[in-house]
């Protein structure tokens, strides 16, 4: 019998400007195009429909403000020209109760160390389950079941 591997958990970053969580609730579904670094990519090809997804809100908020989920799996970026660059579906789900800010993930213990910090132009991202269960502790917000 075959087995989906662990569900996996990532975060996502976009400029409220350009796409914010609001509109992305409006919309009810977002293809996630335009990703041009290699690690990025990486990841979006890594996601698995049903993982769970944190909305960071970069440049101006600097603050993690929802979860979305993935809804279809990597396939080819139709905004892009040329290269090799791949997109997801993302789905909301929910925003946070509060949202959590890039002041409090660095004072914090067990995200301090999170890719956002570490990496922080990266615009797509693994992090572990203790990270994103200690951000919706945080944004005091109940882990989904």
């Amino acid at each position: 019998m075959l087995r989906r591997m662990a569900k996996q958990y990532w975060l996502v970053k976009q400029e409220p400007e350009a796409y914010a969580w609001t509109t992305f609730v409006q919309d009810g579904r977002t293809v996630w195009t335009g990703v041009r670094n290699f690690q990025a990519r990486n990841f979006l090809r890594a996601m698995k429909k049903g993982d769970a997804v944190l909305y960071y809100h970069s440049v101006s908020d600097k603050q993690v403000v929802g979860i979305a989920r993935v809804d279809r799996e990597a396939y080819p970026d139709p905004t892009a020209t040329e290269g090799d660059w791949s997109v997801v579906d993302l789905v909301p789900d929910r925003p946070l109760k509060h949202p959590v800010t890039l002041a409090s993930l660095k004072e914090d213990p067990i995200t301090a160390d999170m890719p956002l910090i570490r990496q922080s132009r990266l615009s797509v991202m693994a992090i572990t389950e203790a990270v994103y269960r200690r951000i919706l502790e945080l944004s005091k917000t109940p882990t989904p079941a």
